[in-house]
């Protein structure tokens, strides 16, 4: 490809990854898997580890994509937290959110210290960052779908929460590493992220305000067009701050649907990201390095084991707690396997907290631990969904009526 101009080499590679998607997606749909798990495994396929179809040199310029993409689905996902759900819900997703975050990240972190014999300090960090939980492969899954209810809507509401408290754990190690390190706490490394977050949660709010009397009176093409505009510029405005735009996006979905009930720019929205969404995940296949798992070795294989568990089990005792469901006690916990997007970011921010070596050591094992948990989240959120009777075993026949109260989306 090195006699090809910049142009040619772009747009080829991006139709290479789009194809790519699209077969995957074929050969996925004959074991009934997901499209997520089918994005993801071509992306491995075509990425650097195997065939090696698209430059590295690409694929190292192609990080928007991951922005972009979480923009979009915390936009969706704003759309779960109407007044009325939050209302009936709000106590119990935040408990029960704690409890799976935190479960998951003290597991991991007694694990790494006491299994694997690593330093305090890796150890905190590593459980801190294992308390993250992505929205986008379950949120695709949902969509596949088109599953509905109190179930999907408790679900969501805690992948959404998740985050907040990622964020304020990861913020709280920090602090305790600095201090047992320097015997002082640096205002900027800890309070600054906080502070970026807290702000761009203002932006979202300020977004959706702005956005709800824009948006008056438009036409449905002007529509989508301004809100793509709001949901692009957030996302830029947070990578300069080096803020996830999860948050953001979110609440600027949140406080739109509450003040506007505006339920169809949410299906438009929906309706322009499969290409998206489908270079998201094709991407984060690309980006594993299949040699960095050898490297991870055992390391890699405990934190991706006790993590799940940790969520699996967090989830079933939050929503016991609740008195939940017996379906959510069970079963819920099968949805909040896929880690990517913030526990990536804070991994790079990690790195330069521990020593050289143990620092390339963490980044590799979240990396590539977020791929397989990208690969093996989908099909265990479908299992979750088929086991609460929310979807049928076999998605091409006709869905049967399921018992659970249905809210309006």
């Amino acid at each position: 490809m090195s006699n090809l101009n910049e142009t040619t080499l772009i747009l080829c590679s991006l139709a290479i990854i789009l194809f790519a998607g699209f077969l995957g997606t074929r050969m996925t749909k004959i074991v009934r898997l997901p499209n997520v798990s089918g994005y993801i495994l071509a992306g491995v396929l075509i990425g650097p580890s195997l065939l090696n179809l698209v430059p590295s040199s690409i694929l190292n310029h192609m990080g928007f994509i991951n922005d972009i993409a979480l923009g979009f689905i915390a936009f969706g996902v704003g759309k779960f937290f109407k007044k009325e759900i939050i209302k009936e819900t709000g106590i119990k997703v935040i408990v029960i959110t704690c409890f799976e975050a935190l479960l998951a990240g003290f597991l991991v972190t007694l694990a790494m210290r006491y299994l694997f014999n690593l330093s305090w300090n890796f150890a905190l960090i590593l459980g801190a960052i294992a308390t993250a939980t992505a929205p986008a492969s379950t949120m695709m899954t949902i969509r596949q779908y088109h599953v509905r209810g109190d179930y999907v809507n408790t679900l969501l509401q805690i992948v959404a929460l998740d985050d907040v408290i990622c964020l304020l754990t990861f913020s709280t190690v920090v602090a305790f590493i600095n201090s047992s390190v320097s015997g002082s706490v640096s205002v900027q490394e800890v309070l600054l992220p906080i502070l970026y977050n807290i702000g761009s949660w203002g932006l979202g709010i300020v977004a959706a305000m702005v956005s709800s009397q824009l948006l008056k009176h438009r036409s449905t093409d002007n529509k989508l067009i301004l809100t793509l505009a709001f949901l692009l510029g957030i996302s830029g405005i947070c990578a300069q701050f080096d803020v996830s735009p999860l948050l953001a996006c979110m609440i600027f979905g949140a406080v739109y649907i509450n003040l506007t009930k505006d339920k169809k720019l949410y299906d438009q929205v929906n309706q322009f990201n499969p290409p998206i969404m489908s270079l998201f995940f094709i991407v984060s296949g690309m980006r594993l390095d299949i040699q960095s798992l050898l490297v991870a070795g055992s390391i890699g294989i405990g934190y991706f084991v006790i993590r799940i568990l940790g969520k699996y089990l967090g989830t079933a005792i939050g929503c016991r707690l609740m008195n939940m469901p017996k379906t959510y006690e069970k079963y819920m916990g099968l949805a909040m396997i896929p880690q990517a997007g913030v526990a990536i970011g804070l991994a790079f921010l990690a790195e330069r907290l521990l020593p050289p070596e143990m620092g390339t050591v963490l980044l590799t094992i979240i990396l590539s631990s977020s791929v397989l948990y990208e690969m093996v989240g989908p099909a265990c959120a479908k299992l979750s969904f088929i086991l609460a009777g929310l979807i049928e075993k076999e998605p091409h026949l006709p869905k049967q009526p399921n018992h659970h109260k249905v809210i309006e989306s």
